[in-house]
């Protein structure tokens, strides 16, 4: 089964109510064959702008991000199912990479200081190959003697 994200704006609930919005979303995955594999909480925030959804404006919502593996056919049918649930403001779908879903991140490698970490060396040593095109010098090929704009 492919890898998808599947990224939830929740309308301002208490908590109760925001669990079971969440185990409404997660039986909705399992009764069409699907996998959650990790369930984020990115926080209750301000929205960027306000949002329009089913009769409401919402101004703040609950951020959460699901990783599920489900059959494809099963994507439109989650979509179509969470546009109608009144406690979604909005619901995206992205599928997921291979390479982004074998990255191992360690602790250790992300808390060295940049010019130690392995892939900013990588850079720099790019950065040394490559010619500077944003220094311009002059080339004195006018045929004159002189450079006609120097005081």
């Amino acid at each position: 089964m492919p890898a998808y994200e599947l990224a939830l704006l929740l309308r301002a609930m208490p908590k109760g109510e925001l669990k079971k919005t969440l185990t409404r979303i997660s039986h909705a995955i399992f009764n069409r064959g699907g996998i959650i594999r990790n369930i984020e909480n990115l926080g209750f925030r301000a929205m960027p702008y306000k949002t329009s959804s089913h009769g409401l404006v919402h101004r703040e919502a609950n951020y959460y991000v699901f990783k599920i593996d489900t059959a494809t056919q099963s994507v439109a049918d989650l979509k179509e199912e969470y546009s109608r649930d009144v406690d979604i403001i909005r619901q995206r779908v992205f599928k997921m990479n291979e390479n982004m879903q074998s990255s191992p991140c360690t602790l250790a490698e992300e808390l060295l200081p940049p010019a130690y970490r392995e892939e900013v060396q990588k850079m720099v040593e790019v950065g040394k190959t490559q010619v500077n095109r944003f220094t311009y010098k002059f080339k004195y090929n006018s045929g004159l003697d002189y450079y006609p704009f120097q005081k």
